[in-house]
């Protein structure tokens, strides 16, 4: 069956992974990722768990595809929403697992009923017949096996949305590689500018920094300054997330003039506010709160500062206790 779109996206808007899906190495990429599912090597943990055999990696994933839920989202970007909503599709179990996951029932709970391959490119189609302007695969990094093959299947039924790559940052650049000319935007987090605090809060993952920064120079090599159509969507580019976090856990000033110095000024970035403490953040003094106004505003006025010009200031988080 060959679904039609009904989403009202640009005509002539074609998504990167038809062409690769065109001459057959859309399928080609997805099986190669497969295979490294037998000593997984998907992510920066490099856990090396056999999930072909069963085996459950550091993310808690094995080889059976965990989706949690799916539908059109109005809580992303403006530029991602429109007014069909992201076509989120939302995947079980993370590699990073920070004590503050504000998703950890999906991330860090119990699994979900498998689903195949087939099945996930069927709801990237669904997405697309309700009118949703992407797909947005949040943390998709110990699936990218599956998403590529699920890719190939849907792209032969149709599916023409961008891809949204939703993705804690935290990424091997050899696994990125094997994504360029597939995925349309990258939506990463950049959570950490030091180590000690990734180690303290997102599971050991010390070498956070300096992986994450290399993949946003790998990410932005493949798909260049994110900025709006003149329908106002996002077609392609970099967008990049930062959550302030109370105490300067998250080490916004460093990260700020991280990308400053080497990304482009006009990047996208993404200053979020909303940091509320869930999961086990209650056990952690430093992090056990929400953000105060004047830490928000501090972050924006050093972005300023950096000579970033593509900002996304959110509301102020109304403490000032």
């Amino acid at each position: 069956m060959v679904y039609f779109s009904t989403a009202n996206i640009d005509p002539d808007f074609e998504p990167a992974y038809l062409s690769l899906h065109r001459r057959g190495d859309l399928k080609t990429r997805g099986l190669k990722l497969w295979d490294v599912m037998k000593s997984c090597q998907l992510c920066p943990r490099q856990c090396r768990a056999n999930r072909l055999n069963g085996e459950r990696g550091f993310c808690n994933a094995s080889s059976r595809l965990e989706m949690s839920a799916y539908h059109p989202h109005f809580g992303e970007e403006k530029s991602l929403v429109g007014r069909g909503g992201s076509g989120t599709i939302f995947l079980t179990h993370c590699s990073l697992r920070c004590v503050f996951c504000l998703n950890w029932q999906i991330s860090q709970g119990k699994g979900e009923p498998p689903r195949t391959v087939e099945e996930l490119a069927a709801v990237m189609l669904h997405l697309q017949e309700q009118g949703c302007h992407n797909i947005n695969l949040v943390t998709p990094t110990h699936y990218s096996p599956h998403i590529l093959l699920a890719l190939d299947v849907a792209a032969a039924q149709g599916l023409r949305l961008p891809l949204v790559y939703n993705t804690c940052g935290w990424e091997r650049v050899e696994i990125l590689k094997m994504l360029d000319g597939v995925v349309d935007i990258y939506l990463p987090d950049f959570k950490y500018s030091d180590g000690r605090m990734a180690a303290k809060y997102s599971s050991g993952a010390e070498t956070y920094p300096e992986i994450t920064e290399a993949a946003l120079l790998e990410m932005h090599r493949q798909v260049g300054v994110a900025r709006p159509a003149p329908d106002g969507l996002m077609y392609r580019g970099l967008m990049i997330r930062h959550l302030v976090m109370p105490n300067g856990v998250s080490g916004t000033k460093r990260v700020v003039e991280w990308i400053a110095r080497n990304l482009p000024k006009d990047s996208y970035l993404n200053i979020m506010s909303q940091y509320t403490p869930m999961y086990e953040a209650w056990s952690y003094p430093d992090i056990a709160r929400r953000i105060r106004n004047s830490e928000y505003i501090e972050a924006i006025l050093w972005a300023k500062a950096a000579g970033l010009t593509n900002v996304d200031v959110q509301g102020f988080p109304s403490n000032d206790e």
